[in-house]
């Protein structure tokens, strides 16, 4: 992932109004490693049910506006970008509105995502041995690269759909 500025975040809103954007608290962007993510989520800590997900989608940065619940919820539920069975975090049900006229109706989409927003650290974790039963370098490099593909390709088909509108 690029490194994002605050800028670059605030201006890359889809389905946020350009006040909303600029009230969003953003995380300390110098203490990140950009270079370990596929995407940067965090939790506004004024308003603990809005979520925020920055990533890059066909060149661009784009960022989401997603409302969950202030505590996951009680039972399990599977991670549909980084689809992690193994880290124990719980999954959470997000939504965000849609981009446009639909957004501003009140029209949103959902889905569940880690909790803690921090999928790209799922798909970066050693498979286990019952994911995978291999020594070989390149296997497990294959696996999570296979992995990472398919956060990528997940979080951008949501965002996309969000900016369809």
């Amino acid at each position: 992932m690029i490194t994002l500025t605050e800028d670059l975040i605030r201006t890359s809103f889809i389905n946020a109004s350009k006040g909303a954007a600029q009230r969003a608290q953003l995380p300390e962007l110098d203490a990140i490693d950009f270079e370990q993510l596929d995407l940067l989520g965090w939790q506004d800590p004024k308003r603990p049910t809005q979520h925020y997900v920055s990533l890059e989608v066909d060149g661009h940065v784009r960022t989401l506006l997603l409302r969950g619940a202030e505590r996951p919820p009680a039972k399990k539920l599977l991670c549909s970008w980084c689809e992690d069975i193994v880290d124990g975090n719980q999954a959470a049900l997000f939504v965000a509105p849609l981009a446009g006229e639909s957004g501003r109706r009140g029209n949103t989409v959902g889905t569940a995502i880690c909790a803690d927003l921090r999928c790209s650290r799922n798909v970066r974790r050693a498979p286990s041995s019952y994911e995978l039963r291999s020594e070989d370098p390149a296997l497990l490099e294959y696996h999570q690269q296979q992995k990472i593909a398919g956060l990528q390709e997940r979080s951008a088909r949501f965002v996309r759909t969000v900016m369809a509108g």
